[in-house]
């Protein structure tokens, strides 16, 4: 049997093995064959990134919609009056906290039912600047006093309740917050309160930014509005929001039109 077959087999064997070196040796680079495919940036995520702008978009809205609470946390901007807000939401109603120039107030919805807690300066500054008498001055901040950490059932008929109630109903706002403005676009991949996201733009940024989710359920995470109007983050969804009546001794009658906030 002739030994020349078998030193060419050996000699197969070691070049491939020095191939094999090499390219452990220069960290997969190509050099014997090709190289590795390029990793997948929506591997182990939902899938979402792989589809359009308008597909992602109504995904996260469908997922909203059939959520059952969520927080909503940052600054809004509405008809050129500020807000910060800080609201826990859900399909029943919602609580949290609303400040504005005029002082921090807490809401508590409960199905139609709107409640108001704030300070003694709340229920006070409507009334600065305008025309008022000692007696009158001194009359305004002895109520203001007594309302003063109790809560105030907002009565539907009051001015201030359309304003007040919608920032305690989770399908108006989120209705009003995630929509962006203009030609619609799929951007950037990144991160909001350390989960992946997938952004999406309007008019490239200038009908405001939309941060979804790529983990689990798309639900939108963090919105820019357009036109500087506020940063919303989206964060505890379908975490329970404990909603209950406060007790009669905890509510009070304002008697009139509350001020404006």
């Amino acid at each position: 049997m002739s030994a020349v077959p078998l030193r060419r087999g050996r000699r197969a064997v070691m070049v491939s093995m020095v191939c094999a070196g090499t390219m452990v040796a220069t960290l997969g680079l190509t050099g014997c064959g090709g190289g590795d495919a390029p990793p997948d940036p929506d591997q182990g995520t939902n899938g979402v990134g792989k589809l359009s702008a308008t597909e992602i978009q109504n995904k996260t809205r469908l997922a909203a919609e059939r959520a059952a609470a969520v927080r909503l946390s940052g600054t809004v901007r509405v008809k050129g009056q500020g807000y910060r807000l800080d609201m826990r939401l859900s399909d029943r109603g919602g609580t949290g906290s609303v400040r504005s120039k005029g002082g921090t107030i807490r809401l508590l919805r409960i199905g139609e039912k709107l409640y108001l807690k704030a300070d003694s300066s709340f229920w006070t500054h409507g009334t600065k600047g305008s025309e008022t008498t000692p007696e009158k001055a001194a009359s305004d901040r002895a109520a203001a006093e007594k309302l003063d950490g109790k809560y105030v059932k907002v009565p539907a008929g009051d001015p201030s309740y359309q304003q007040l109630s919608g920032f305690a109903d989770m399908d108006l706002l989120l209705d009003g917050l995630i929509t962006l403005h203009g030609t619609l676009e799929k951007g950037e991949r990144g991160a909001a309160g350390g989960v992946k996201t997938i952004r999406l733009t309007g008019d490239r940024g200038a009908g405001g930014t939309l941060d979804v989710s790529l983990e689990g359920t798309p639900y939108p995470l963090r919105l820019v509005r357009a036109g500087g109007a506020g940063t919303i983050s989206l964060s505890d969804w379908n975490r329970d929001v404990p909603l209950k009546e406060p007790a009669s001794s905890e509510v009070v009658d304002y008697g009139r039109a509350l001020p404006a906030s």
